[in-house]
């Protein structure tokens, strides 16, 4: 059952932000945090609420770690390369703790609701003074009090299926382009995934809050509201509502803005979603469905619930309910017990669906997950192998893909400036597509109308109409 944690316990939280922000005011100087969230858009959000109770405690903010009086890391699961980044930070941080012993170093996130990295960074990293799980975010104001008045570590990893927690503040990365949690959690228990036993079961956020959000941003600027959950086709199952349904209330709110979404998941992508999606003008032409193999048999070992023909079937739907869209996925390359004629469907089915882009990964084990502890006989040395020729696949698909965009007239949310050339502005146009094309820097927050003459592998390029 989920747990909406309530007014009187965010109260209680307010008030140790006024005793920090009591403490801080006694400083010579104000104290400056460096706040790194590592990994998803997810992680990326919660940063938001981080730095937003930080600044109701009177802390500012540094890029840099060197002279941070608070550094805090909020860290991702769920590649290992990300582990290895924050444990080398970590490890760096013992030359600043020692040119500054008052500076507080915290750790949260998704790493660290794993017991044995808890208890890698209690006995390696004792330079760190709290420790703080997904599920107790919203104490962050009465972790830092504590240490700061008593100097002694604290670990707060509480076991339990995750909370919701509405009315904290937030200081946002963008007023441009705002990222809106919908639910938390999720319920799917991939095989080669941490994210369930991270993150906790699925909870959606109540349809009011996340509209009164929602709204909030727009009349601040905002005009890009990207919907954020770990399995977004499935909100508000529990609610009696459904994602379809939260899109329609959203799409009706007043204002130029467009709406996009992730994660989504194959198996909850129904046809009343995409038919939801073809009425919603505001909504984005762009499906990112993970696929993650081509092959069922896979696809069955990864748990995934669905078969190589239901997505195949699925994205057929797309192709004829929204001709415009555009199809990206996730792919994983060498998952346990995968062969070579596995590989090859995985290869005929992104030429099947012609997908705009991909993000690819060779096979991670996570410690903790069932496909860790399968057999993996493929050698590292030829997944490499496979993974370079399903990049070659994808990089032909891909051009193709972006080469149908030239002569194009297309709608633009410019934001900012671009990477192809001196002095060219960059955007997105609907269907999650980069463009990059000559205009004024005033016209950054704006929707243009840009006419696509050329095509990289990445991006397209254009002039104004």
């Amino acid at each position: 059952m989920t747990y909406k944690i309530t007014a009187e316990e965010l109260a209680v939280q307010k008030d140790y932000m006024r005793r920090v922000a009591d403490i801080n005011a006694q400083r010579e100087l104000p104290p400056v945090a460096h706040v790194h969230s590592f990994g998803c858009q997810q992680n990326v959000s919660d940063g938001e609420k981080l730095k937003g109770m930080l600044a109701e405690m009177g802390y500012g903010f540094s890029p840099e770690v060197r002279g941070a009086d608070l550094v805090l890391f909020n860290t991702c699961a769920v590649r290992e390369n990300a582990e290895d980044r924050v444990f080398g930070n970590l490890g760096a941080l013992k030359h600043n703790k020692k040119e500054n012993p008052d500076m507080l170093v915290g750790v949260c996130g998704c790493m660290v609701q794993q017991e044995h990295i808890t208890e890698k960074i209690k006995r390696s990293f004792p330079h760190v003074d709290f420790v703080m799980g997904t599920h107790v975010l919203h104490t962050l104001p009465q972790i830092i009090y504590e240490v700061l008045t008593d100097r002694k570590r604290r670990i707060s990893i509480p076991e339990c299926d995750g909370v919701i927690a509405e009315g904290l503040p937030l200081k946002r990365e963008s007023g441009l382009k705002v990222s809106v949690p919908i639910m938390y959690g999720c319920n799917n228990f991939c095989t080669y995934c941490i994210v369930p036993y991270v993150r906790g079961r699925e909870r959606s956020r109540d349809t009011e809050d996340i509209l009164r959000e929602v709204r909030a941003a727009i009349n601040n600027g905002a005009r890009d509201i990207l919907l954020l959950g770990q399995n977004v086709n499935s909100y508000g199952k529990e609610l009696g509502t459904s994602f379809s349904e939260l899109l329609r209330r959203i799409n009706d709110i007043e204002g130029e803005f467009r709406v996009c979404y992730m994660s989504s998941h194959p198996k909850d992508a129904t046809r009343g979603l995409i038919d939801a999606i073809a009425e919603c003008e505001k909504v984005t032409r762009h499906f990112h469905l993970p696929v993650q193999s081509g092959s069922s048999r896979i696809l069955k070992l990864m748990n995934r619930h669905y078969t190589r023909e239901h997505y195949l079937e699925l994205t057929r739907y797309i192709r004829e309910k929204i001709p415009d869209a555009a199809l990206t996925s996730d792919i994983i390359v060498g998952f346990p017990g995968e062969n070579y004629e596995d590989f090859k469907e995985t290869l005929s089915l992104i030429r099947e669906v012609r997908f705009d882009s991909l993000y690819t990964f060779i096979y991670s084990p996570r410690k903790g997950t069932k496909a860790a502890e399968m057999p993996d006989p493929v050698s590292a040395e030829e997944k490499g192998k496979w993974f370079r020729e399903l990049l070659e696949v994808q990089q032909e698909v891909g051009e193709n893909a972006y080469r149908g965009y030239v002569g194009k007239v297309m709608r633009v949310l410019c934001e900012g400036v671009g990477r192809t050339r001196d002095g060219c502005l960059t955007g997105k146009t609907r269907q999650n597509v980069i463009v990059d094309f000559d205009g004024d820097r005033e016209l950054i927050g704006q929707f243009v109308n840009v006419e696509i003459t050329d095509a990289l592998n990445w991006a397209l390029l254009g002039k104004i109409v």
